[in-house]
């Protein structure tokens, strides 16, 4: 019967007196996985600040009607010209096509569906921002604000004022930052816009909106959903985008089919919308778990390394130890528990390491035009890092102190004391 008490005390023992190979034995446990903590941390908090930047932006499914030539002419309906060749010159869209036919209908059973959770309506529309002298074409986009601050980050990309005063003020408006930078406008001021029907009505600017992307920020503001009907002349129903977010992102292709077939509208999902963004963003998350792999697999061979030269520098304590009546079992297990203690130690030991470093990348300034609500440089503190982290360190040290234990576990403590 193993008796583990003396067996641990006999381990103590070996990792005490010799201190030098313990130390070293454990500092490689803990930069291994402290270094895998802090890289894989770093990139994947960077990683993610890129696909919110995008993602945040894109609603799940884009509702909106394709301007385009009708396929069929009234021509092509007549009966009486059925069976005739029928040619039509210079087919143009009508204006009326943005407009998405019973929006509110649509609107509404959006709402209700179980695995939307929220659906605003939007009214794009093209205009001029008049400044003095200055005139800069650009858009300018009607929202429920408050459905978009709920159901996205659109409150940290307003830099100045918020979303409350724009809510609360019919005429304000949220000046993209490059235009009111090129107009030399801030906040209070007012600015004059134009229609393309040449109709013009001055907005308060309520706030400044930076998206990070120059040249939406360059052209885009927003507004109250009915002050761009208004100042357009539409219908209070008059909406020619509806945005929806659900519950969970993979649903949102086979939902964006069902809705353009069912509505008869154009749809587009989050995935179609930003294939070439994902494609990048898959290729990022590749190389980051590639090379934290990389990282672990070398601290593994480093743990194994210093593990083994310990072992083999106590051969004369295992020759010992047979001699007293220990069994090649027991000698196994007195190693394997000094890798044991050596893999948990090193293991906290690298992930207090990988945190104390995720802490202090975490304070040091970021300061970029592009993203002004970004202040550090980000950092992903996911458990699930921390839980590889201590897996594979004790994964490691126990093959690390297996293999050769149990090479030790065979040796004949005889030829040990001779010396051969």
């Amino acid at each position: 019967m193993t008796n583990w008490r003396v067996i641990f005390l006999i381990a103590r023992t070996h990792l005490v007196t010799k201190r030098k190979s313990t130390v070293t034995a454990t500092l490689g446990v803990t930069f291994g996985i402290g270094a895998y903590i802090t890289l894989v941390s770093f990139m994947t908090g960077l990683n993610k600040m890129l696909d919110d930047l995008i993602l945040n932006q894109t609603p799940h499914i884009h509702l909106y009607n394709e301007i385009e030539p009708s396929d069929k002419q009234p021509v092509s309906i007549y009966d009486g010209f059925k069976d005739a060749l029928n040619v039509v010159e210079s087919i143009k869209p009508k204006q009326n096509q943005r407009k998405i036919r019973n929006a509110i209908p649509i609107l509404n059973y959006l709402k209700a569906h179980e695995d939307v959770r929220g659906a605003t309506p939007q009214l794009r529309s093209q205009i001029f921002y008049i400044s003095g002298t200055i005139e800069l074409g650009g858009n300018l986009t009607g929202i429920e604000v408050m459905e978009e601050v709920r159901l996205s980050n659109f409150k940290d990309y307003i830099i100045e004022g918020s979303p409350q005063d724009l809510y609360n003020t019919n005429n304000g408006i949220l000046l993209g930052a490059g235009l009111a930078e090129k107009m030399s406008l801030g906040l209070g001021d007012r600015v004059q816009i134009s229609t393309i029907q040449g109709a013009v009505f001055p907005l308060k600017i309520v706030g400044i909106y930076q998206s990070g992307i120059a040249d939406i920020d360059n052209i885009q503001s927003y507004t109250n959903l009915n002050t761009v009907q208004r100042i357009s002349g539409y219908a209070p129903n008059y909406v020619t985008d509806i945005n929806v977010k659900l519950y969970d992102l993979e649903k949102a292709v086979p939902m964006a089919r069902e809705v353009s077939r069912q509505f008869n509208v154009k749809a587009t999902d989050v995935k179609a919308a930003n294939a070439q963004f994902e494609t990048g963003s898959n290729i990022r998350n590749l190389i980051t778990y590639a090379v934290s792999v990389t990282l672990l697999i070398v601290a593994g061979f480093g743990i194994y390394n210093i593990l083994n030269m310990l072992i083999y520098e106590k051969m004369k304590d295992i020759a010992i130890l047979k001699a007293t009546g220990f069994s090649g079992r027991d000698v196994q297990l007195i190693f394997m528990s000094q890798a044991i203690i050596i893999g948990v130690v090193g293991a906290l030991a690298g992930l207090l390491l990988g945190f104390i470093l995720s802490r202090v990348i975490d304070q040091v300034p970021f300061e970029t035009e592009a993203l002004p609500t970004i202040e550090t440089f980000p950092v992903n503190y996911k458990v699930g890092y921390y839980l590889i982290g201590v897996s594979f360190a004790l994964v490691a040290t126990f093959i690390a102190g297996y293999l050769p234990s149990a090479k030790a576990k065979k040796i004949d403590p005889v030829q040990i004391i001779r010396g051969t």
